[in-house]
């Protein structure tokens, strides 16, 4: 049953998807062919996603350790997002890309989500081009069907009628009046065929340009100002906007590592991109930003620290704390904040027996290893110092993925081998391990068979 399903995944994403784990990298296609446990936390991403559609605003943040699988989390919502009809846009902080700062950073980051501006069609990226021309077809499919000639002059005067008309309920927001006037001398680019105008126009939409001088020569509109640090997120809220006359459900950002904002040493620029944090929430929770969802990713250290983290900013702290009746055994997913909780060891297992199956599938072999020791290995990493608690999903998936291509490159190895050779690894501890796993945690994906018997086999997990 999962060798048929599998057959289906195309070869490129399933050999891009297995050497992004063998590298401990999150992987930006086929996330979700290795999609064990985190069903509630999907789920209440999805139903954001479905209360956004329907106009309102949404900011989530996903917090768990290095390693948690919250970023993983994030590309397979990024992807549930595509398939519902969103545009999506999302990046990494780093040391050069903040929400706010003096120093071009907040512009780095509107840089960067643009790049990867990504829709149905175009998932990988670049999207923006695609976005406007199939606004622009849709246009010209209504006026030829009103029986207008694509050749002639009325029908050019009445496409830019119909931009004008389209965007006007924008004009009121920050940059409206620009952005009219650069769509209008995009048509104009891209009905002529001047490939030297459309790329001026995107560069703008891009924030590219440094200057007002250098926009207005390179679009050759008398007036226009540019995106910068202090109004890109405006620009966002615009192209949300946008996106909803264009025919889409809104606008999805997926904002990565932010624990770099922790990391800012000065305590002025740190509390600067947390009010701006503090804006993109109020914003998306108060109605003022219909059809945007917003979802950060962090760790446990950015959330919680009072000294630096968000809780040191009051006003952060007083909407995003657990409340009364929050932070014990039970959970409200409706929350803005989703913190992961450890896979179940059946979880685990699970992931094992499907990482087995993808890399047999790729590779067209039949990997040697039995039911016991795919256990065993589990088990083996389990001994680890602390694992308990802290063992990680990366560090399982990697760990395993090696073991595998050694197996695959080194046909007379068998497992006992490769384990015999790592026996004196230090990180390996001789606790005793206990293979019982609580009723409870076993996830959605093994069948009733496995929780009966305890044990989770390849014939109970459901591609």
């Amino acid at each position: 049953m999962a060798s048929n399903v599998l057959n289906r995944i195309p070869k490129r994403i399933l050999g891009t998807l297995l050497s992004s784990l063998s590298g401990g990298v999150v992987p930006r296609m086929g996330a979700p062919y290795i999609a064990i446990g985190r069903k509630e936390e999907i789920q209440a991403l999805a139903d954001a996603l479905d209360r956004v559609a329907e106009g309102e605003g949404s900011t989530k943040f996903i917090i768990g350790r290095y390693g948690s699988g919250k970023s993983f989390l994030i590309q397979l919502a990024r992807g549930y997002a595509l398939d519902k009809g969103f545009v999506t846009a999302d990046c990494d902080l780093s040391p050069e890309r903040k929400l706010a700062g003096s120093g071009m950073y907040g512009l780095a980051t509107f840089r960067e989500l643009m790049k990867n501006l990504a829709c149905k069609t175009s998932p990988d990226g670049g999207a923006l081009p695609v976005i406007i021309g199939k606004w622009f077809t849709s246009i010209a499919s209504e006026l030829e069907d009103e029986g207008l000639d694509r050749n002639g002059q009325e029908y050019t005067d009445e496409f830019t009628k119909r931009i004008s008309a389209s965007l006007r309920s924008l004009e009121s927001d920050i940059g409206g009046f620009d952005f009219a006037a650069v769509m209008k001398k995009y048509y104009t680019s891209w009905s002529d065929g001047d490939d030297s105008g459309q790329s001026a126009c995107l560069k703008w939409l891009r924030g590219e340009y440094s200057t007002r001088t250098e926009a207005r020569q390179g679009l050759g509109i008398r007036s226009v100002t540019i995106i910068t640090d202090d109004n890109w997120y405006d620009y966002l809220k615009l192209f949300t906007s946008f996106f909803r006359l264009a025919g889409y459900s809104g606008l999805c950002l997926y904002i990565d590592e932010c624990v770099n904002l922790y990391k800012i040493p000065n305590r002025i620029s740190r509390e600067n991109n947390y009010e701006k944090i503090l804006s993109m929430f109020n914003d998306t929770m108060q109605g003022r930003a219909p059809g945007l969802m917003i979802v950060f990713g962090g760790t446990p250290q950015f959330l919680e620290d009072t000294r630096r983290g968000l809780y040191s900013y009051e006003a952060l702290r007083s909407r995003l704390a657990d409340g009364r009746f929050g932070g014990g055994e039970y959970r409200s997913l409706m929350q803005p904040v989703l913190r992961l909780k450890r896979l179940s060891d059946a979880e685990m297992l699970a992931l094992i027996i499907r990482l087995t199956s993808l890399h047999g599938e790729y590779h067209a072999w039949e990997p040697g290893l039995t039911e016991e020791e795919m256990n065993d290995f589990l088990a083996t990493s389990l001994k680890r110092e602390g694992a308990g608690t802290m063992i990680t999903p990366r560090e399982i998936i990697r760990d395993y993925v090696t073991l595998l291509d050694l197996l695959y490159t080194n046909r007379d190895l068998s497992y006992a081998d490769i384990k015999r050779t790592a026996a004196d690894n230090p990180q390996i501890s001789t606790a005793a391990y206990d293979s019982r796993t609580p009723q409870s945690s076993i996830p959605a994906s093994v069948s009733q068979n496995s929780q009966q018997n305890g044990k989770v086999t390849l014939e109970d997990i459901t591609f």
